[in-house]
């Protein structure tokens, strides 16, 4: 299955490194994966991969915010309808169930059919959650 995991950190700081654990641990179930950053790239490429998988930081601490680069990886059209995703959250504070409940309206706003969401703890963790897709 061909993947893509859109990192989209609280800040422009490259792909963190659970981000790239969790992508790993979807390499080694034998999938072809991608990791697309929102800060940097756009989503034009989205539409051609079987699964999009997106990882996400909130920007603050309380009240749920998201990255503004999100919206823009999303908007590529209603080329995403009827695809399927997973919605990770880096845990950042409190409210982190508030900001995955936000990213999981926004990846459905844009047509997509989000069959997994999970908080990530850790990065040994987010390879584990990796391993899972697709099994």
């Amino acid at each position: 299955m061909r993947i893509v995991v859109v990192s989209v950190p609280a800040q422009s700081q490259g792909v963190p490194e659970y981000v790239q654990v969790l992508a790993k641990g979807m390499a080694a179930m034998g999938h072809q994966v991608d990791i697309l950053d929102a800060w940097t790239q756009d989503g034009g490429r989205l539409p051609a991969y079987d699964y999009i998988a997106v990882s996400v930081e909130a920007v603050s601490w309380f009240g749920g915010k998201l990255p503004e680069p999100l919206t823009k990886v999303l908007a590529v059209g209603d080329r995403l309808m009827g695809k399927k995703g997973a919605a990770f959250l880096k845990k950042t504070g409190p409210f982190t169930t508030k900001a995955l409940s936000n990213l999981m309206r926004m990846m459905e706003k844009e047509g997509m059919m989000v069959n997994w969401s999970e908080v990530i703890l850790s990065a040994p963790q987010a390879e584990s959650l990796g391993k899972r897709i697709g099994a």
